[in-house]
């Protein structure tokens, strides 16, 4: 059995509020402060009080099963129960979107891969609305979705994007599996599976196949003031947004401008542009329905190939055998992929050949600390 992860994921990344906190005035400063250290907090917490999830009572039946709470802008979790499967629908147009969009991503895993909830073992999807006050951001902590009403400015309602949803809940899925780290090129690693997985979830609930979409994560998210269009875009990262006050989009799509950073844990939600866009070029080029042919070399990667300090080659290499394994060596699907992978840096060759264990590089993040805040990474 595998050490499950812990952290505190949030679709807003810090280096985000950082520059909001940093470059406006007033309203918008505290709430990003107030975020940055509610996130903090969360962590903290949930760091001391996590208990292992095999603990709990294993259900066998394909059976979905969801809570949502009221937090009544605390700061206490889980909050007032409010919606349930049993309970009819809620008033509150966020409740009726965290449990609308629980249950999206629990079809998604069930009737896509069979997977019974994010466990695989039934586990109850709990849900917290109205946290704190003016919180931005939506996440996993470990055990629960939170969500933030946003400040109205900068940020709506968490609560309305599916795709940010299955992004969170797919947190919980690596959390269950590969049990990725959450730091450097492991750590954008995760939040690119997410981000994967959570642009999948929106395509199956929506019916939308992979050449209708424009591939944004998190669309609803950004208010009336902010320029920009998402949080991220993986057809063209480092395209999602350029604004005064949020600053502009930092993600590379290519290996050859990876930053090296010591904020976001590393750049976390930074680099996972990198894979983003593999996997977009991918989907397109194959073209048909996401998850029916990247989701499931990706399912099976995420489930059975990955170990807990994947970084990028692991993950390149493992989805090429794995598209051979599934739709033949050397055939059109595993030859896209490869393709894919090497438009963006990462050349993976195709042979015809059993699988080889992973093998692990030394890391490369031992030195951060060292290095400027931000470093772009010379072309190889």
């Amino acid at each position: 059995m595998r050490n499950i992860q812990h952290f505190v994921c949030g679709v807003i990344p810090p280096h985000i509020l950082d520059r909001v906190a940093q470059h406006s005035e007033n309203e918008a400063q505290e709430h990003a402060r107030s975020t940055l250290e509610q996130m903090r907090e969360l962590a903290r917490t949930r760091a001391q009080s996590f208990v292992r999830a095999e603990s709990a009572p294993k259900q066998t039946a394909l059976k979905k099963r969801r809570n949502v709470y009221d937090a009544q802008h605390q700061h206490r979790l889980p909050g007032k129960l409010v919606m349930t499967d049993h309970r009819p629908r809620s008033s509150d147009v966020e409740v009726d979107e965290a449990y609308d969009g629980s249950g999206a991503t629990f079809d998604f895993y069930a009737k896509v891969f069979g997977r019974n909830s994010i466990d695989d073992h039934g586990i109850r999807l709990d849900s917290s609305v109205h946290y704190g006050q003016r919180f931005d951001n939506a996440m996993w902590d470990g055990r629960q979705m939170v969500y933030g009403d946003g400040d109205g400015r900068l940020f709506r309602r968490f609560t309305a994007s599916v795709d940010v949803i299955g992004h969170e809940l797919t947190h919980g899925v690596t959390q269950y599996t590969a049990s990725l780290r959450y730091t450097g090129e492991t750590g954008a690693l995760n939040e690119h599976i997410s981000d994967a997985f959570g642009m999948m979830v929106k395509h199956f609930t929506l019916g939308q196949s992979a050449k209708e979409s424009d591939w944004p994560i998190g669309a609803e998210l950004l208010g009336p003031s902010v320029h920009g269009k998402a949080v991220r875009s993986m057809a063209a990262p480092g395209t999602a947004y350029d604004d005064p006050v949020l600053g502009r989009d930092p993600q590379p799509a290519h290996m050859r401008d990876y930053v090296e950073t010591d904020d976001d844990n590393g750049g976390v939600h930074i680099n996972s542009g990198i894979p983003n866009h593999a996997f977009y070029r991918a989907a397109i080029a194959i073209g048909g329905n996401s998850w029916e042919v990247l989701g499931r070399i990706w399912y099976a990667t995420l489930t059975d190939r990955l170990k807990p300090d994947a970084d990028f080659n692991d993950l390149a290499r493992a989805t090429v055998d794995i598209a051979g394994e599934f739709y033949g060596n050397g055939g059109g699907v595993q030859r896209i992929i490869a393709e894919s992978w090497s438009s963006d840096g990462l050349n993976v060759p195709v042979y015809n050949a059993p699988h080889i264990p992973i093998q692990r590089r030394a890391a490369r993040h031992a030195a951060l600390h060292a290095l400027p805040k931000w470093r772009r990474r010379p072309a190889r």
